[in-house]
C-alpha cells in the first residue's frame, strides 16, 4: 500500500485529472444508465414462470401480469343472475375490452359461470388481463387508468361499478408516482452525512468525503451503463449505486481522513502522514472493500437473471469506492488536506475519552456485555423465524378510494381479496372443464372457470382461471396455491399452472433453495480474506457467525415492524403487511453482510495493529475501539441517513427494505461492533491470534508478530 501510495503522489495531477473526466462522463452517463436498466425478471427452468410466459406469448396478456376487476355491489332484490342484470355484467365486458386493447376479459356477464359472483349472486366481477407493455409497470398503471375512466363510476342495476387490482390499488394509493427520484433521495442522504461529517471534523474537510462520494457514485453509473451493453441489470441496483455508494464512499473516506489526521498531530510531515494513513486505514478500506464486493458477487451463485444482474451491479459500487479512496483521496489530502482542516470549530475532541471508558467498561463486564448482546440478537431472530415471503397484503395498498372500496366488496361478499391475484392454467382445451371443476373443489378456493372463446382458447389449449379466497401474504392463500397446482396436475397430464402465486412460489424455491450455497461462499472467501487480513483463525470465522445474526436481526426487525405491523402504521400510516416480498430478505442479506464487515474491519484492524505493539489483548481491544468507536457509529449514521432517504420513496417495499438496512446497520455498529465484538474479543485472549505457520504459509503472510502462548482466554 505504501508503494502504491507512494506512486499515486508522484503523478497527483494524472490522477486528478482522470477523476474529474471519469466524474463529468459519469454525469452524463447516469440518465442513459438508468434508461437501459431492465424492469423484467425471470424465474427459468420453473413451471410458474415458464406457462406465464407461453400464456403471454399465446395471448399477448396475462401470466406474470396480474387482472384488473370492475366490481359491482348490487342493491337489495338484485342479482347477477337475472336477465336485465346479466346483459348489464356482460355489457361492461365489452366496455372494458375497448378500453384496454388487446386484453384478455371474461365474467359473468358473457360465461354464466358462478366463479364470477358471490354465493348470494349479489356482487360481480369481471377479469381484465392486460396487455404486456415495454415498461411493465407504467403499462399496467395506464391500463389501470383507462379502465377506470372509462367504466369506473358506470352503473348496473343502480349500483356503481368500481375498479380494484393491484395495480389500481397502487395507483390509488400514490405508489405508481414516481416518488422525489434518485437524485433527490441522494441529495437528501447526501445533506445529511455532511451534518454529520462537520460534526465529527468540525471543518471544511467535511466536504472531502462528500466530493468522493459524488467522484464514485457517477463513476459508478458510468460503469453500469456499459454493463447494461453485456447483460440486463435490475432497476433496483441504480438506487444501490447512488445511496448505498454514497454511504461506503462516505465511510472509506471518514476512515482514512481521520487517520491521517492522527498522523500529522503525531508530528509526520504531510505527505508521509498520507502515506502512513494509507498503509494502515487504507489497507483496511482495500479489505472491507473487497469484502463487500465479495457479499454481492455471491449473489450470482443463485439461478436467477433479476438477482445475477443486482450481483454484478451491486459489486461495482464498492469496488468504485475503494479506488477512489486509495487513490484520488490521498491526492486530496496531499494538496489542499491541510488547508481545508486549518480552521476548526473545535480543537478538542473529547470522543475518544468517551470509548476509553466505554470500551474499558465492556472490557471489565465481558459476560454480562455478551449476554446482553445475545439476548437482543436472540430476540430479533425468534421474530424472524416467523417471517412469510409474499405479495403484500392488498388491504395495506391504498387506504380510501375506489379501487380499495372495489376490493373491499370483493372482501365482504366472500369471494376475498384473493380473487385480485388468481391463478392462471394452461391446459388441453379437451381437458379444460375437468381442470376447472377440480381446481374450484379446492379448499379457500372460491371457484374457478374455464371462458371459451377466441380470448381464452387458441392453438389447441385453453386457459383456465381459478380464485383463490386469499393471497399469498396469507398461510391460507399459500396453501390455496399449492392445491390448485396439485389439483390441475391430478385432472390433466397437459396442465401447467402459471400466475402470480405459482411465480412467487417459484421464486422462492428457487432462490432460498440456493441460499446455503450463496452462504457457504461468501463464508469461504470472506474467511480467507479476512484470515489474510487479521493473521487468525478464529477472528474471521468469528466475524462470520456475528455478521449472520446480524443479518437475522435485521429481518426480525422489519418481521416486527412490517409484516406484523409494530409500527409500520404509526411512521409510515401504512398497516401490517402480512407477508414481505420474496427478494427483500436477501436483499438486505447481501448488502448487510459486506456492509456490516466494514464495522468489523475497521476495529479488528486498529486492534490487531495495537496487539502486534503490546501483546496484551484487553489493552489492544480499549485502545482499538477508544479510536474507531466514533468512526463507526459516525459511518453507521450516515449509511442510516442515506436509508432513511431510500424510504422516502412512495413503495412499499422500498421502504420495507430502507427498513431492513437502516436497522441493521445501526444493530450492527451498536449491539454487535461496539458491545459484543470487544466483549467476545477480550473473552477469547489468546485464542484469537492463533494462527499456524502452515496457514500463514498457504495465504502468503507473514506469521504473526506476537506469540499468543503468555495470556489465557477469558
Amino acid at each position: 500500500m505504501k508503494n502504491l501510495t507512494r506512486a499515486v503522489l508522484r503523478h497527483k495531477r494524472l490522477v486528478a485529472i482522470s477523476w474529474i473526466l471519469l466524474t463529468l462522463v459519469g454525469m452524463v452517463a447516469a440518465g442513459p444508465a438508468s434508461e437501459a436498466l431492465d424492469q423484467r425478471f425471470s424465474v427459468p427452468d420453473r413451471e410458474g414462470w415458464e406457462t406465464s410466459q407461453e400464456i403471454l406469448q399465446k395471448y399477448g396478456n396475462g401470466g406474470e401480469t396480474l387482472p384488473l376487476i370492475p366490481v359491482v355491489a348490487l342493491p337489495e332484490g338484485k342479482t347477477a343472475r337475472q336477465p336485465a342484470v346479466r346483459a348489464q355484467l356482460e355489457q361492461l365486458e365489452r366496455d372494458s375490452g375497448k378500453a384496454v386493447e388487446g386484453s384478455r376479459v371474461a365474467g359473468f356477464g358473457s360465461t354464466g359461470d358462478a366463479t364470477f359472483i358471490s354465493e348470494d349472486g349479489r356482487t360481480a366481477f369481471v377479469y381484465v388481463f392486460p396487455p404486456r407493455s415495454d415498461d411493465p409497470f407504467a403499462g399496467s398503471v395506464d391500463a389501470a387508468r383507462a379502465l377506470t375512466k372509462a367504466v369506473g363510476g358506470a352503473e348496473i342495476a343502480g349500483a356503481t361499478v368500481r375498479v380494484t387490482g393491484y395495480d389500481a390499488l397502487y395507483d390509488s394509493s400514490g405508489e405508481a408516482d414516481e416518488g422525489p427520484g434518485i437524485l433527490l433521495e441522494a441529495l437528501i442522504g447526501g445533506f445529511g452525512a455532511l451534518i454529520v461529517l462537520i460534526f465529527v471534523f468540525g471543518s471544511t474537510l467535511a466536504l472531502v468525503p462528500i466530493a468522493m462520494a459524488i467522484c464514485s457514485i457517477l463513476t459508478s453509473f458510468l460503469l453500469l451503463w456499459g454493463l447494461t451493453a453485456i447483460t440486463d441489470v435490475s432497476p433496483i441496483v441504480q438506487f444501490l449505486v447512488a445511496l448505498i455508494g454514497l454511504g461506503i464512499s462516505i465511510d472509506y473516506a471518514l476512515i482514512i481522513v481521520v487517520r491521517w489526521r492522527e498522523e500529522r498531530e503525531r508530528g509526520l510531515d504531510n505527505e508521509d502522514a498520507v502515506t502512513a494513513a494509507m498503509a494502515t486505514a487504507g489497507r483496511a478500506v482495500v479489505f472491507s472493500g473487497t469484502t463487500v464486493a465479495v457479499g454481492l458477487l455471491a449473489l450470482i451463485a443463485l439461478p436467477l437473471p433479476f438477482l445475477r444482474s443486482m450481483g454484478y451491479g451491486g459489486m461495482l459500487i464498492p469496488l468504485v469506492a475503494t479506488v477512489v479512496a486509495i487513490t484520488l483521496l490521498p491526492v486530496v489530502l496531499a494538496t489542499i488536506g491541510p488547508k481545508l482542516d486549518k480552521k476548526r470549530i473545535k480543537r478538542r475532541d473529547r470522543s475518544n475519552a468517551f470509548w476509553q471508558r466505554w470500551s474499558e467498561g465492556v472490557v471489565k463486564h465481558r459476560a454480562l456485555a455478551s449476554f446482553t448482546a445475545l439476548a437482543i440478537l436472540a430476540a430479533l431472530l425468534l421474530a424472524a423465524t416467523g417471517m412469510h415471503m409474499g405479495n403484500a397484503d392488498p388491504d395495506t395498498i391504498a387506504k380510501v378510494g375506489t379501487a380499495k372500496q372495489g376490493l373491499n366488496s370483493l372482501d365482504d361478499s366472500g369471494i376475498g381479496k384473493g380473487a385480485i391475484a388468481p391463478t392462471e392454467t394452461l391446459v388441453a382445451q379437451a381437458d379444460a372443464q375437468k381442470v376447472a371443476d377440480a381446481q374450484g373443489a379446492v379448499d379457500h378456493v372460491h371457484g374457478a372457470a374455464a371462458p371459451e372463446g377466441p380470448q381464452w382458447r387458441k392453438g389447441g389449449d385453453a386457459v383456465v382461471v381459478a380464485v383463490p379466497h386469499a393471497g399469498d401474504e396469507s398461510a391460507e392463500g399459500r396453501d390455496a396455491v399449492q392445491g390448485i397446482i396439485d389439483a390441475g396436475h391430478d385432472a390433466s397430464s397437459t396442465a401447467r399452472v402459471g400466475g402470480s402465486g405459482p411465480l412467487n412460489a417459484d421464486f422462492i424455491d428457487a432462490v432460498y433453495g440456493a441460499f446455503p450455497l450463496m452462504i457457504l461462499l461468501i463464508s469461504v472467501l470472506t474467511f480467507l480474506l479476512l484470515a489474510r487480513a487479521f493473521r487468525s483463525l478464529l477472528l474471521p470465522l468469528k466475524a462470520i457467525i456475528l455478521n449472520v445474526l446480524s443479518v437475522a436481526a435485521a429481518w426480525g426487525v422489519i418481521t416486527l415492524v412490517w409484516q406484523n405491523g409494530h409500527g409500520s402504521d404509526e411512521i409510515w400510516g401504512i398497516a401490517a403487511t402480512g407477508s414481505i416480498a420474496s427478494w427483500i430478505p436477501l436483499i438486505i442479506f447481501a448488502f448487510l453482510y459486506g456492509l456490516s464487515m466494514d464495522y468489523e474491519v475497521f476495529i479488528l484492524a486498529r486492534i490487531r495493529e495495537e496487539y502486534d505493539k503490546t501483546g496484551d489483548t484487553d489493552e489492544a481491544v480499549v485502545f482499538g475501539l477508544a479510536r474507531t468507536g466514533r468512526l463507526v457509529t459516525s459511518a453507521a449514521l450516515i449509511l442510516f441517513l442515506a436509508f432513511a432517504a431510500l424510504a422516502s420513496g412512495p413503495e412499499t417495499d422500498v421502504k420495507i427494505l430502507a427498513t431492513g438496512l437502516a436497522a441493521g446497520i445501526l444493530l450492527d455498529a451498536t449491539v454487535v461492533r461496539a458491545l459484543l465484538v470487544p466483549a467476545v474479543v477480550s473473552l477469547f485472549g489468546s485464542w484469537n491470534w492463533y494462527f499456524p505457520p502452515s496457514m500463514a504459509k498457504i495465504l502468503r503472510v507473514p506469521p504473526p508478530a506476537q506469540e499468543p502462548a503468555t495470556e489465557t482466554a477469558g
